[in-house]
């Protein structure tokens, strides 16, 4: 099988990749070492470039004919460098923010909070900078945004309205309150601002709850056993085959033994508490079956149905996460644990997510090193949790 990367591990590499993150180290004060003969100096001159491009020039302190050490001299400097930082202190609030994120999962930098975004793995950015009496903010892929400065740091007149200048438009806001903390919330509406928190309750992708599949266990989850039969024999071995893979997997890669329980034993506290990871399909196990007309990917006893798309039910299964219809501010997840397979495991360079928010898989290729069967298709969802339009990749 092609180790090439599909469309959406390549915006997935957004999570992790460094270099994409540059621009954030205009509010961390950085210092690089790498011995000269190190062959992993080729990170820090790859960074150099990269914040390059943000018009920052990288202090990169080389340590002369060393490889994967430090030269005496140069960690002397280095020591030097940072005693200096550690002496001017942590800004408690800088008077200007840059910041870039891909993913609502890491949406906050000092007193900027980026609340939802127009497009997943699409850069978003929040330049900002305070003035005597106004604020002034320039974001791209932005569309709800807080404004948050503590009690006691707000550095406006307490009785005069903030004035609020963002992307070309400008917005009075209130003075800060008694304990001098001052927050603005904002929403856009067809391209406009407008104060406050956007208005309803419907499912939106936000911070901790925006995917993708490997999210759900960077907290608590509980791997969801079924306890009857599947309607399809080939499911029911690949979904049995997969949890046992799944456990001993988690053990041998994160240290740890994974929660499981069985389907009839799942209580209210485990639905408030926990991701729920559900294997099977929605009649082996109940936890399914209760959810299961309210995901928007259907799994019937004959096909799998992905908007117009349509695949066997006697040979495929989807893999998908989802906020949990018994408890919203949860996941749920299917028939997967983390995406990275065996593959991966000899270089932490490729432990990084391997499939987006769901997919489909063709059972009749069995899993590899890489995959847990064939990818007959995979998507995001959108940023109300919804199907995309088919796309062409």
């Amino acid at each position: 099988e092609t180790l090439d990367p599909t469309w959406y591990e390549r915006k997935l590499w957004h999570w992790y990749d460094c270099t994409d993150w540059a621009a954030n180290l205009h509010n961390c004060p950085t210092v690089a070492y790498s011995g000269e003969l190190d062959s992993q100096k080729q990170a820090a001159d790859i960074m150099q470039q990269a914040l390059a491009q943000q018009r920052l020039d990288l202090v990169h302190i080389i340590g002369p004919e060393t490889k994967h050490a430090y030269h005496p001299e140069a960690r002397d400097t280095v020591d030097r460098l940072l005693a200096s930082i550690a002496d001017r202190g942590r800004q408690r609030l800088p008077r200007e923010v840059r910041f870039t994120t891909y993913t609502l999962k890491y949406n906050h930098m000092s007193w900027v909070t980026i609340d939802a975004i127009s497009e997943h793995w699409q850069q978003a950015r929040v330049d900002a900078k305070l003035g005597p009496s106004f604020v002034l903010a320039r974001t791209q892929n932005v569309t709800d945004l807080t404004l948050d400065m503590p009690a006691g740091w707000a550095p406006f007149d307490s009785v005069r309205p903030v004035e609020l200048r963002i992307d070309g438009e400008v917005l009075e806001t209130y003075p800060p309150r008694s304990d001098r903390s001052w927050k603005v919330q904002l929403h856009s509406v067809a391209g406009s601002w407008q104060l406050g928190a956007r208005p309803g309750d419907g499912l939106r992708k936000r911070h901790d709850l925006q995917g993708p599949v490997d999210d759900a266990f960077m907290d608590s989850f509980i791997f969801v056993r079924p306890t009857g039969k599947a309607r399809h024999e080939a499911v029911e071995k690949w979904t049995a085959a997969e949890l046992t893979r799944a456990i001993e997997h988690w053990r041998r890669h994160f240290r740890g033994e994974a929660r499981v329980k069985d389907d009839r034993q799942i209580s209210d506290d485990d639905i408030a508490s926990s991701n729920l990871i559900l294997w099977g399909d929605p009649s082996s196990n109940t936890v399914l079956s209760r959810i299961a007309d309210k995901l928007p990917i259907r799994w019937t006893s004959d096909e799998v149905v992905v908007g117009e798309r349509r695949f066997a039910a006697d040979h495929h299964a989807p893999i998908l996460i989802y906020p949990n219809p018994l408890n919203p501010q949860r996941y749920v997840v299917l028939n997967s644990s983390f995406t990275f397979r065996e593959y991966a495991y000899l270089n932490n360079a490729r432990q990084v997510p391997k499939l987006p928010d769901w997919a489909i898989v063709d059972l009749t290729t069995p899993p590899n090193t890489l995959w847990p069967g064939k990818i007959a298709a995979a998507d995001f969802f959108n940023e109300s949790w919804q199907l995309r339009s088919p796309r062409e990749e």
